[in-house]
């Protein structure tokens, strides 16, 4: 079929738009077997010790497959590649560890953003919308009706095909109405019959925006809920499978493109409106955590994540330099204009999170921007004249001196707090409550954008080579080293390797005196002196602008050794300056007797 019919005429399920990628029902027990031969044959033959399951909410039934999947793996570990939204959890009835982590991504990321920085990027991303502030509640809607109504149409008019005929409804006006419920859901999907009450506001919030759709929201409403246990229909059970791909494409893939007041935010399974968080609202989530679940993944970078941890710390760092940020962006636009001011605003910042960059990676990366955003360019219709401009734009970066000029006086300015930032975030992530993730090539500062740019070769072997020099004492002589990653990455995953009972519990620490907000502190067991320390520093500018540490202090309960530097520390109050004069963090751990 052509593709261009594809969005309106194709009859079977699909992965997301891609027509030659087709959905298998693995529901069917013949199916799952010959299907899953070589996954079975992988823990047969002792080659694995657990599965990643991505998209599960493309399944027709996500909680029957995981408890098959599992008894079939003989019990071994297994996470989902599940998207929770803001005061979601992962399904109890979920036969799994958790989640492949971008939950515990943007709790991680949030605690390095400096809320004072909010109400000038607001006022940035106000400026660049032309003085209208932006609508995020607004901006999802259209945005997924886009999906609804376009890439995905032909899913949504097989599913109104499945309603029983009405008199006085016909297929487009129940797709028409499907798509309203499904562009009101809050989260990716339901698992009937947990959810019937997300589905039913949805309805309500869909006859409330179009009152002319309320006699088959009213119709539809019955039969949607009819996906639970010994009530299965096909409509019900197809709906849930396809709101989350709507969710996906609408929200991740183009949203996520128009909303750009700070780039950190608007990554995989997070909530832009969710701008920063405080250390005790952090300290609550990583209890929460350990509690509820305790060998769920945590992460900072995958292969789906829009910019890679080290390109979200630098880009994290703007909202200490609003001012600053204001003035390059009023400067970049005289330079080299782009008249789609939100793009042109993400796009600077994608640039100064990478740079220095290689010319075709940024050309890449603003063209496919601009299309997933859909707003003056998209896949299907691309408009050269616009993305001539784009790639001007960016050859301004690399041609217009004063262009240039700019951007190296940005970045030069960034750096420091940008790699503060992403050593804290990354010995957060490795030693917070969870099973700990590193993405290929992050062991080294990995400034990468969205796919395919975050697919790109790893020299694994001048990393073996860096690691051998750092197991032979020598250590990196700054912080912003690539090695000094690579040294945070590796003494962090060997103690938790070597004493894993010092990670057995958390318990929030906190430094006094006059920067002691800028200390991020936790312990990994519940009673302090008896595990690991992890001590970080959070927003930097402020630190520095306050004349670093001084006099501020923390109490040790025993003996402590920095995994980092070999340093030791008696018990007692220390002098955090002492601890961080080396790096801007610190992995402690009880001196062994």
């Amino acid at each position: 079929m052509d593709w261009r019919r594809a969005d309106t005429d194709l009859n079977y399920r699909r992965f997301f738009a891609v027509s030659s990628l087709a959905g298998v029902r693995v529901e069917i027990p013949r199916i799952f077997a010959q299907t899953h031969q070589e996954i079975l044959r992988w823990f047969q033959e002792g080659l694995v010790d657990g599965l990643r399951i991505d998209h599960p909410d493309g399944l027709a039934d996500p909680e029957g497959y995981l408890h098959q999947l599992r008894q079939s793996i003989g019990g071994n570990y297994v996470l989902v590649e599940k998207i929770l939204e803001p005061g979601e959890s992962l399904p109890a009835s979920f036969d799994c560890e958790g989640t492949t982590g971008y939950d515990a991504l943007a709790d991680v990321d949030r605690i390095f953003i400096d809320d004072a920085g909010e109400p000038g990027l607001d006022d940035i991303d106000t400026t660049w919308r032309g003085g209208r502030p932006s609508d995020y509640e607004a901006m999802m809607h259209s945005t997924k009706r886009r999906i609804t109504d376009g890439i995905l149409h032909a899913e949504m008019l097989r599913l109104a095909r499945l309603v029983p005929p009405s008199a006085s409804l016909d297929v487009e006006q129940l797709a028409d109405a499907l798509s309203e419920i499904i562009t009101a859901f809050p989260v990716y999907r339901t698992y009937l019959p947990e959810g019937a009450d997300i589905l039913r506001t949805a309805c309500e919030l869909a006859s409330s925006r179009r009152p002319e759709l309320q006699e088959a929201v009213e119709l539809l409403l019955p039969l949607l809920l009819k996906a639970g246990p010994g009530e299965d229909t096909e409509l019900g059970r197809r709906f849930q499978q396809t709101s989350g791909m709507v969710m996906a494409k609408g929200v991740e893939d183009t949203a996520f493109f128009r909303h750009t007041r700070l780039g950190t935010l608007t990554e995989v399974g997070a909530d832009p409106t969710e701008f920063a968080i405080t250390p005790e609202e952090f300290h609550a989530r990583m209890r929460s955590r350990l509690e509820h679940i305790p060998l769920s993944m945590t992460t900072l970078s995958t292969h789906d994540t829009k910019r890679s941890e080290d390109t979200r710390a630098r880009i994290s760092a703007l909202a200490e330099l609003t001012p600053d940020w204001g003035q390059f962006l009023d400067r970049a636009q005289e330079l080299a204009r782009l008249p789609d001011g939100p793009l042109a605003n993400l796009l600077w910042q994608a640039i100064a999170g990478v740079w220095p960059a290689e010319r075709d990676r940024l050309h890449g990366f603003a063209q496919k921007a601009a299309r997933e955003a859909g707003t003056w360019t998209s896949w299907a219709d691309p408009n050269e004249n616009y993305e001539n401009q784009l790639a001007k734009v960016v050859d301004a970066a690399f041609d217009n001196p004063e262009m240039r000029q700019e951007l190296d006086s940005l970045v030069e300015q960034l750096e420091p707090y940008g790699a503060s930032n992403a050593l804290s975030a990354k010995l957060v992530q490795l030693t917070m409550p969870g099973v700990p993730d590193v993405y290929q090539g992050t062991e080294f500062w990995d400034r990468s954008l969205t796919d395919p740019d975050n697919r790109r070769p790893v020299d694994f072997n001048a990393r073996r080579q860096a690691l051998e020099k750092l197991d032979q004492g020598e250590l990196p002589a700054s912080y912003l080293a690539a090695e000094a990653k690579l040294l945070v990455t590796s003494r962090a995953l060997r103690l938790r390797r070597d004493r894993a009972e010092l990670f057995s519990g958390y318990a929030p620490l906190q430094a006094e005196g006059t920067a002691a907000e800028h200390l991020l502190a936790f312990s990994r067991a519940h009673v302090a002196g008896e595990g690991a320390l992890t001590l970080v520093t959070r927003l930097p500018r402020g630190l520095e602008r306050k004349g670093g540490w001084k006099q501020t202090l923390l109490r040790l309960d025993v003996d402590m050794r920095d995994e980092l530097t070999g340093r030791s520390f008696s018990q007692g109050e220390v002098l955090v300056g002492e601890i961080l004069d080396s790096y801007p963090v610190a992995l402690l751990a009880p001196v062994q007797a």
